[in-house]
């Protein structure tokens, strides 16, 4: 008899989850920040170094330099700027938003230390002496520009220009910003454009705390001088180590561009779903929908800034969540085929799929942990991305998913409707002749990947070997990330030659090492140096090209430090999740499969290296973030398969070599179907952001794409088959040690 109640429930639940996306999704995503490669901006990491010899950087030296920055930051308009310290010399500074970023560059480097000379460069009153938040911009007689600032002791400035009236006919007042040790006014007053702001000449004594810097100054430079002022002077220098900046025009498109892979590839997810899965599939969608509102709603709570990085991890997030669903409902099919009863095999099915999603999961998020822990800023974005849909997608995909299909199982509705799942009549068995021991057919019984494993092992060893051979003559083509320079991108908005950049850099006095050409019409050019260039430089040749094309190129920079700890945290990163995950399999399962998880995922990761280096695709900080998701994703695969060893150990009582061999092949069989659906919607997700998605990820989504297919290849043919050879030769060490004898160590 169908239950109608439980049917009605299962709609209006719908219906509340489907009105709750809608009236809620323009907003979140409205609410959301954009970080600075989706609306332009830049980041800088700055050293911090004394100003005056003998000073020393504090802890509290760093808190005051970052207030300061925050204040001016505030003057620049920026809404959400981050500012953090790292290590112990050492700011991060992100801007995203920004109109102006050569003035910004500039009001945020200079230390901003006015300060009131003589003719002979004598000190006569410094920053200390101004009131705290007293520059403001007006305008004298004549209705020209300056700057009003106040004075806290009148009388102190009455000494001063007493002092100056004596000097006379040597009488000027000269008013420095950043005066530096060796300059000099009786020299800079000869030049057309001289150092110092003015230079005003005092011809009676002033008893007052207002006083006005005048000088050549337009509206705008007079409002940023009283503006840098009010935020106050930087007690230290800061030298750049590593910036990287992204126009506006850039942000936009790849924003644009990557929403609509999103797009693209989750709809093909959902139609694939639904084909493969009818019903189940169609509740699948239902869940997914909720688990990228879930996401967004998330991380707008908590204030996180969206990357480039971040939508793609948004993006694979679908495909991996999928995962859970396929997971389950492979499990439930397989329960149907044995004749269970559609309740049966639904709880028997929800039951079994639960702790393998669980350790698939913990282990991708391991990965996604190491990520953040040793990642840049916008790695850190796309491991707290992915972590965040890793913990969503088991709530929505695991328990929301069940609660919807339990629903309609509960109602009876589907009691002989067992088709609506994708089974076909002809692949059910009877109930009364299946037991413990049956195990459900599949469309690859009679496949036996047992029988060329060892031509596997040996095209594997082959293929290391001659991966190997092209790592040392072809070594990888290393990004600035790691090698360290300047990496330039220009958007052009037409097709262009290398050779039209390359000269277009020569009339700068800039001498590039390569030039690349991507986008649809080559119409971005990307040109590398050697060197790093400065923020004078670089605002040099931000000007030339936005006068060129009409957009702002982006612009990186590495110091040769910073790239050294980049390259050393990458490897510090892969050691560590491997041993991590050795680690977690071999508490969960067994050691021998925590390292045959382990050898598996490394080959994965080898062979994306060897990869790159024979197309001499560009290797950057992205590149590291694909290799991990890979070992994450890839362990997940493999942990799929080990569940499923574990479980038929458990039913067949293992004897001989022969029993390992065929519960081997047989958990082969049976997770063979799952693997590559799920290997296929992660491939959809990746296909779509490499066609669609911003060329700033290209290389991203080519080293995903590349471990994909080896992660599938690996967990079939390397990873199981290794762990049968180990547990083979102990079995039959067991079997040569004498009755009396254990294997076990002794005490």
């Amino acid at each position: 008899m169908v239950k109608r109640g439980r049917i009605i429930a299962f709609f209006l639940l719908v219906l509340f989850v489907g009105s709750l996306i809608g009236l809620n999704t323009n907003r979140v995503t409205n609410n959301i920040i954009l970080g600075l490669d989706l609306q332009g901006g830049f980041e800088i990491l700055y050293e911090v170094k004394p100003a005056n010899e003998g000073d020393k950087i504090t802890r509290d030296v760093l808190v005051s330099t970052v207030n300061a920055l925050q204040k001016r930051a505030n003057v620049l308009g920026v809404s959400e700027p981050n500012i953090q310290i790292e290590g112990d010399d050492r700011i991060r500074v992100q801007l995203a938003g920004v109109d102006d970023q050569t003035k910004a560059r500039e009001i945020l480097s200079t230390q901003a230390e006015l300060t009131f000379r003589d003719y002979q460069d004598k000190e006569m009153l410094n920053g200390a002496d101004l009131v705290e938040g007293g520059a403001s911009q007006s305008f004298d007689e004549q209705g020209k520009p300056n700057v009003a600032i106040k004075l806290k002791d009148a009388s102190k400035f009455k000494e001063v220009t007493q002092e100056i009236v004596g000097n006379a006919p040597y009488n000027q007042l000269v008013i420095w910003l950043d005066y530096a040790e060796g300059d000099a006014y009786q020299e800079e007053a000869t030049k057309a454009e001289p150092k110092f702001i003015s230079a005003p000449n005092v011809d009676q004594v002033f008893n007052q705390t207002d006083v006005t810097i005048t000088g050549d100054f337009t509206i705008q430079e007079a409002k940023d001088l009283a503006n840098l002022l009010n935020a106050g002077s930087l007690p230290v220098k800061l030298d750049e180590m590593y910036s990287t900046s992204v126009g506006a025009q850039f942000g936009e498109q790849a924003l644009d561009q990557t929403v609509l892979a999103g797009i693209i590839g989750i709809s093909i997810i959902f139609l694939f779903m639904i084909a493969f899965y009818r019903l189940p599939g169609l509740i699948a969608v239902i869940t997914l929908s909720t688990y990228i509102f879930v996401i967004l709603q998330v991380f707008d709570w908590m204030n996180g800034v969206l990357t480039l990085p971040g939508i793609a991890a948004l993006i694979l997030g679908v495909g991996m969540a999928v995962d859970a669903n396929i997971i389950t409902y492979e499990r439930i099919k397989e329960e149907l085929k044995l004749g269970r009863t559609v309740r049966s095999a639904f709880k028997a099915g929800s039951r079994r799929s639960f702790a393998t999603i669980f350790d698939a999961n913990i282990t991708t998020i391991l990965a996604g942990g190491v990520l953040f822990f040793f990642g840049t800023s916008s790695v850190k974005g796309f491991a707290t991305m992915l972590i965040l849909s890793i913990v969503v997608s088991f709530i929505t995909a695991v328990f929301l998913s069940r609660i919807l299909l339990a629903l309609l199982v509960e109602s009876r509705w589907l009691d002989k409707k067992k088709g609506y799942f994708g089974v076909k009549k002809k692949d059910i068995l009877s109930i009364e002749e299946t037991d413990d021991d049956t195990t459900a057919p599949t469309k690859f019984d009679q496949v036996d990947f047992l029988k060329y494993r060892k031509l596997f092992f040996m095209l594997s060893t082959v293929a290391v070997i001659a991966g190997i051979i092209i790592l040392l003559v072809f070594k990888l083509n290393l990004g600035i990330d790691f090698a360290s320079g300047t990496r330039v991108e220009v958007l052009a908005g037409k097709t262009i030659t290398t050779e039209e950049i390359t000269e277009e850099m020569s009339k700068l006095d800039l001498e590039v090492d390569d030039v690349v050409l991507s986008g649809d019409e080559n119409e971005i050019g990307v040109a590398r140096f050697t060197g790093t260039l400065d923020q004078q430089k670089i605002a040099e040749l931000k000007n030339h090209f936005k006068e060129k094309y009409g957009t702002e190129p982006n612009v990186s920079t590495v110091s040769p430090t910073v790239g050294k700890e980049l390259a050393q945290n990458a490897m510090y990163g892969v050691l560590i999740a491997a041993i991590g995950i050795i680690i977690y399999v071999a508490i969960r399962f067994e050691f021998y499969m925590g390292l045959a998880s382990v050898v598996a995922l490394l080959h994965d990761a080898f062979f994306i290296i060897a990869f790159f280096s024979i197309t001499r695709l560009e290797v950057d900080i992205t590149f590291i973030a694909a290799v991990l998701t890979i070992v994450g994703y890839s362990i997940n695969d493999t942990i799929v398969t080990f569940d499923r060893i574990r479980e038929l150990q458990k039913k067949r009582k293992v004897k001989t070599v022969e029993d390992l061999q065929f519960i081997v092949n047989r958990s082969l069989q049976q997770t063979f179907t799952r693997s590559i659906n799920t290997v296929l919607t992660v491939v959809i997700a990746v296909v779509a952001l490499l066609i669609f998605g911003s060329s700033s990820i290209t290389n991203f989504s080519i080293a995903l794409l590349v471990g994909l297919v080896c992660g599938t290849y690996s967990s079939l043919f390397i990873a199981a088959q290794l762990w049968l050879i180990w547990k083979g030769k102990q079995l039959n060490k067991k079997k040569e040690l004498p009755s009396n004898v254990s294997d076990e160590p002794q005490v």
